[in-house]
This record gives structure tokens, sequence and C-alpha cells, in this order.
């Protein structure tokens, strides 16, 4: 692999045509709970200033009302993706009333699970759709897990590289399967060698005691009301922070070898009833508790550091898009 790396990577600036790699898109999609003045999760609704949380393409909610989610769109360049999310930020302060934007990934100050407020989108088709599927997150997992914010990385290589890309490999002709393919290793790539971003970068060893709810296991206790690890870089990405716990145990493992055998994993998984979630109910007493019972409600649900996408078109499924257009 290593190799292959350096020959492609010394071809390119033989050639010198290392300007086709800095016209990508990047995309970023920013999550930030709206907190009190004491610091505390916020019982506000969505503040109607910020527009319709099921309408907005940049200003939304994610699990929770209070967790706010600032969406930049494809554009070039960190400078300029950065300066659109400044932007977001500088209009989002500007309406709020008496509330900040909690600065960690971790949540802020939460009275148990009961003060965790489901994301509403409104009585269309499409907006119960989004909530009882929040619902059904809090359900399956806990609800305390879907108030961990993140921040997600969006990238595309730009067009015109792929040309040129596609005659480094003599034997592929440029077509979408070769495009895939690159996208796939490269997703492998993220997943074998992303930790290390984490330990060198990672800055975030301290959580607030509200959120192991008396359990704090291996963490040790820093203050009256925080808790730490003294040589951890990322509780988020660790034990205690977000991930599917139930993965190993229900089975859902997709698989990253192609596109194909990605899409066969995802669909399996949104089509076949699980057990364990059947439990659970879907309907109890008039009300919606989960979408359906099965190992994924929607392909959404699978939690991945990295996941190839193709953007949806008029609400289509993720993996009608891949299997369509390809990875993008």
């Amino acid at each position: 692999m290593y190799d292959q790396l350096h020959s492609h990577l010394s071809r390119i600036t033989q050639d010198g045509q290392q300007h086709l790699l800095s016209g990508g898109k990047i995309g970023l999609e920013k999550e930030s709970l709206r907190v009190d003045s004491d610091g505390k999760i916020s019982q506000q609704p969505h503040p109607s200033s910020l527009g319709s949380a099921l309408t907005n393409p940049y200003i939304t909610t994610d699990y929770s009302e209070a967790l706010l989610e600032l969406i930049t769109p494809p554009l070039q360049g960190i400078a300029t993706t950065l300066g659109f999310l400044e932007k977001i930020h500088q209009f989002v302060y500007g309406q709020l009333r008496h509330e900040s934007l909690w600065g960690a990934s971790m949540p802020c100050v939460i009275d148990g699970e009961a003060s965790i407020p489901i994301a509403d989108y409104g009585p269309s088709n499409l907006g119960m759709m989004k909530t009882v599927y929040r619902r059904g997150l809090g359900h399956r997992y806990g609800k305390m897990m879907q108030v961990i914010a993140g921040i997600h990385f969006n990238y595309s290589l730009p067009d015109p590289f792929w040309p040129y890309y596609s005659d480094l490999f003599p034997r592929n002709a440029l077509k979408r399967d070769f495009i895939d393919d690159r996208y796939f290793a490269l997703t492998r790539n993220l997943q074998r060698y992303g930790w290390l971003i984490y330990y060198l970068f990672g800055a975030s060893p301290a959580i607030c005691k509200s959120f192991v709810d008396g359990q704090p296991g291996t963490l040790q206790q820093f203050d009256a009301t925080t808790y730490y690890l003294p040589h951890a870089t990322s509780l988020r990405m660790g034990d205690i922070g977000y991930n599917n716990k139930l993965e190993s145990e229900i089975g859902i493992k997709a698989c990253y070898d192609s596109l194909d055998s990605y899409i066969q994993c995802l669909t399996h998984a949104i089509e076949t009833s699980c057990p364990k979630y059947e439990k659970i109910g879907v309907k109890t007493a008039g009300e919606y508790r989960q979408l359906n019972t099965n190992f994924l409600q929607i392909e959404n649900e699978y939690y991945s550091t990295v996941r190839p996408k193709q953007p949806s078109l008029n609400n289509e499924k993720p993996v009608h898009a891949l299997r369509q257009r390809g990875v993008q």
C-alpha cells in the first residue's frame, strides 16, 4: 500500500498535476447543544427565528430539540467553508435569548433522560417520520448518548482529478466503478488509521458528572462536577462516547470491500427484523415508539467514523442514491 501511494504521489508531482488535488469540495456539519444560563440543556423549543428545522438547509436540529446542527453547502477551500460556518454562527447567536451554544462535544449538565427533549419537526409525514425515528433511537440506545455532539467533515475529490488518476491504473477505464472503488479504498484507510488523529490532536479528557448518572466506571473524579481520565485524548471517541455498543451483539457490521457489499449489508439491516427491537414494539397506546423493528430503522442509524455517501434527491433512500449514482 505504501509503495503504491508513494509511486502515485511521485507520478503526480513529476507530471506537475498537484493542482488537481486542491479543488475538492468541502462541507461541514457542526452540532452544538443550546444551554441556559445555568449550563443546563435548554428546555425551550427550536427558535422560530432560525427558520424551520425541517426545511432550513443551513440550520436544523439533530436528535434533540436543543441540539442545533449548522450546515455549510459543499464549497471549495478551507477558508471559504469556515467563513460560511462562522456566518451561520453569528446569525444563530444573534437570535438566541439568554442561551449559549455548548462548546464541547460531550454534553452539558443534564438532569436525567427526562430532561432531553426530542426534536420536533411538525405534523407533516416527513416531520413525523423524523421525530419517530429519533424516538426509536432513544428506546434502542438511550437518550443520553444521542446528545453527544460532533463535527462531520464532508469531502469530495475534484472532478478533473479522476481522468488523470485513472491513467495510473492502465486496466481501469474512467467509469463510475473505478471512482467508487477508489473512494472505498480511501474509506478503508481512514478506518485503519483514523485513530491517530484523536491520539495526536484530541484534547477532551473530561466530562460532566451528570452524563454517567452515578456510574463512572474507570473515570476518576476531578472536582465536584467533573470526571476525567488522566491520559485520555478524546472521551467522545472512546467507549463512553457516541458508538453502537450493540453492533457486535446484534451482528450489524457494514462491509467496505466494495460499493455492492456495502449496499448489501445496509439493505439487509433495514429490511430484517431484530428480536431485541421487537420487544420495544412499534406502536403502543396510539404512540409510535420507533419506525420499525429492523436492525436499522433507516440507513442513517448505522454509525461509523467514515461513510461513503451520495446526496439524496427528493428524500430517496441513501442506498438507492448510492446504487444509482455511486459515491460522491
